[in-house]
């Protein structure tokens, strides 16, 4: 299943939602750090935000030599120097941490909600925007010199103190077709401005939807299918929900069979096209630090009376889970199908210096409603069999037939006074 790329109070290559920490380790966290600079650097991010802090009950500084070997610091041997480091890695028993090689975490750049390569983040004490991690390899970020540590005070002029990197996120999707994106960036006393072309590389248009069916009653249903929570997923559904808006559609079927999720982000941001001001879920790293992420205000894409069905099965995971978790418990949608995956762990992806990459599970979430859904999944409230169609999803225009879906029943859920949205 697909990583939900985050970041809390760890760095993330998406971009972050609410980052508080420098994603540039110090070698101070250890006496014995006397490896080459990407061991070094996988073992402290490991330290310092893992969420198994309990390091799948082994002593971290033993971990250290024992997996490091005779490797000298001054090594050049960069094959055995990631073995090494993929094993230490290896030895948290999480099949969800990895060591990326350069090829890989530059493929991820499709979850790079800013499209420039870069990982931006508050300094833990100044709470300055900086550059959290090194820019992508070949990004448009690298190309123009960004480098650790570069304070960003002001995105496209709007200047960003007292700002998270969520919120920077959620200002350049208010326009999503911005072929650049321009950072005034102060490295040391020197300030200069710096304008990026945003790329999205092969990445495809997650969204697809129509109009399936109007029924007597009045009933207009639109089906859209999401297929990956990648970083053209909001805008992409926000155009299709205008547009079946539009068309006079007032219910609706958000199709995440298959899918396996993608950026954390995504999944919040799109929950708040749905619902306004609510909390989308609960997010606890292995520190104990608490996050509770809201939806954005005031960017509802659809009325508030519009019915909701969330079709999903057990490949829909992580970032879909995040989805109908947030919308289900908030009484904006009713979940219909099988038994999602059930990945409720939360990956944030580390940019090493060499170019490699480091994927380590950071974070767990709830539900709004506060449900661990960890190897237990979203049960849905009405079965595949009630009604969802017997193609599979898979099957175009059979697999999207909408017709078993009893949207009466749907509002009447919505509106039930058994269910209180969470404030």
């Amino acid at each position: 299943m697909a990583a939900s790329i985050f970041s809390t109070s760890q760095p993330a290559y998406a971009g972050g939602d609410d980052t508080q920490d420098n994603a540039s380790v110090d070698a101070s966290t250890s006496s014995n750090l006397n490896a080459p600079p990407a061991y070094d650097e996988a073992w402290s991010l490991v330290k310092k935000y893992a969420l198994d802090q309990r390091y799948n009950g082994q002593d971290w500084d033993e971990a250290y030599t024992k997996y490091l070997g005779s490797i000298s610091s001054t090594s050049t041997d960069e094959d055995r120097i990631m073995k090494a480091t993929s094993n230490l890695v290896g030895s948290l028993g999480d099949k969800y941490s990895r060591i990326l090689d350069r090829d890989s975490y530059a493929r991820i750049q499709k979850f790079d909600l800013i499209g420039v390569g870069v990982t931006l983040m508050p300094d833990s004490l100044t709470k300055e925007i900086i550059v959290g991690a090194p820019p992508v390899q070949g990004s448009a970020a690298f190309q123009a010199g960004l480098k650790v540590g570069d304070a960003v005070v002001a995105v496209n002029g709007v200047d960003t103190v007292g700002r998270t990197a969520f919120d920077i996120i959620d200002q350049l999707s208010d326009d999503p077709n911005a072929g650049s994106v321009t950072f005034t960036v102060r490295s040391g006393d020197e300030y200069r401005d710096v304008t990026m072309k945003r790329e999205f590389l092969e990445v495809k248009n997650p969204v697809t939807y129509r109009v399936s069916e109007t029924r007597s009653d009045g009933t207009k249903v639109g089906y859209v299918r999401v297929s990956e929570f990648n970083s053209l997923v909001k805008p992409s559904l926000q155009a299709a929900l205008k547009d079946l808006e539009e068309q006079n559609v007032n219910a609706y079927i958000l199709d995440l069979r298959g899918n396996p999720g993608g950026a954390f982000q995504s999944a919040v941001e799109i929950a708040g096209l749905f619902m306004n001001d609510k909390l989308a879920t609960d997010v606890v790293d292995g520190n104990g630090v608490d996050l509770k992420f809201r939806t954005t205000k005031d960017k509802m894409a659809i009325d508030t009376d519009d019915a909701v069905a969330i079709w999903v099965d057990g490949r829909s995971a992580s970032a879909s889970e995040v989805l109908s978790g947030a919308l289900r418990d908030n009484c904006r949608a009713v979940v219909m199908g099988d038994r999602s995956f059930g990945k409720g762990l939360v990956q944030a992806v580390y940019g090493l210096k060499n170019g490699y990459g480091l994927v380590l599970t950071v974070a767990k979430y709830l539900t709004p409603g506060g449900t661990d859904i960890n190897k237990v999944g979203i049960v849905p409230d009405v079965s595949k069999e009630d009604a969802l169609p017997s193609s599979p999803g898979f099957v175009p225009f059979l697999g999207s037939d909408t017709s078993k879906v009893d949207f009466n029943d749907v509002r009447a859920r919505m509106k039930s006074p058994m269910c209180s949205p969470i404030e």
